[in-house]
């Protein structure tokens, strides 16, 4: 999204390596041979649950990861079609195209924002636990929190909470769920709500198959926690100087 519009995003610390990058095009190919052969639907959306792991956390250029973003959306565009009765490639679209907007921070990103929100939405009618318990909510949810609202673009702090809400009950010890809820209060101003959603978030069981979003994830918790404890210093500090200096204008 754009720079202005949404607090930069961490970048999981870790690099991508040749191996991988071959392993993740040999998957993705042999999913597209089966997903032909009509048999491998599943297997599909389990490689472009691995490539958005790979892409949302460990490619560092901006350049590069709006490029793999926008081939990898442009495939499970061409799989929703195929299965408009599913779930899956809508969300893994629209995904797939809000790192393509975080990539770019420009003024396309606000457009690439409001089709991802659109397919989540088509997503969620379909099937709101399609890629996994709460999930589709769970990002609903922190795109409406993070994006500026009217006139900007479509943010609106209510239509977060009540999607958030709707994930937590489908999920309430989930990863994402908790995550995302978490960031939610702080930006409202609850960082002791948020820390207890974070910690949840970190407590939360593995995900089968998905270990590399799990690692990320838990990275951002991790990452979001110590920001609110630092503000927390911060701001405990300064009342304490504001204190100190009242009692010395007294004296």
């Amino acid at each position: 999204m754009l720079a202005y519009a949404v607090r930069p995003r961490w970048r999981f610390p870790l690099k991508p390596v040749p191996f991988f990058l071959a392993a993740l095009a040999a998957v993705t190919l042999a999913a597209s041979a089966r997903a032909a052969d009509g048999g491998g639907f599943d297997v599909e959306m389990a490689a472009l649950a691995d490539a958005w792991a790979h892409v949302n956390y460990e490619i560092k250029d901006p350049k590069a990861e709006a490029i793999e973003a926008e081939r990898y959306a442009a495939r499970a565009d061409v799989l929703a079609k195929q299965r408009p009765d599913r779930a899956e490639p809508l969300a893994w679209e629209g995904l797939f195209l809000l790192c393509d907007a975080d990539a770019r921070h420009d003024l396309r990103s606000l457009e690439l924002a409001r089709a991802a929100r659109h397919l989540l939405e088509r997503a969620a009618k379909i099937d709101p636990n399609a890629i996994g318990p709460g999930a589709i909510h769970a990002n609903l949810g922190s795109l409406f929190a993070e994006l500026p609202g009217f006139p900007l673009s479509f943010g609106d702090s209510e239509k977060a909470r009540k999607h958030l809400q709707l994930a937590l009950s489908e999920s309430p010890d989930g990863m994402d769920s908790n995550y995302f809820y978490g960031d939610f209060l702080y930006r409202q101003g609850e960082p002791a709500k948020a820390i207890q959603a974070l910690q949840k978030a970190l407590a939360a069981p593995p995900r089968p198959g998905r270990s590399l979003a799990d690692s990320g994830r838990r990275w951002e918790a991790t990452q979001l926690m110590s920001k609110i404890h630092r503000r927390s210093k911060d701001l405990d500090g300064r009342a304490g100087a504001a204190a100190g200096s009242r009692r010395a204008q007294a004296q």
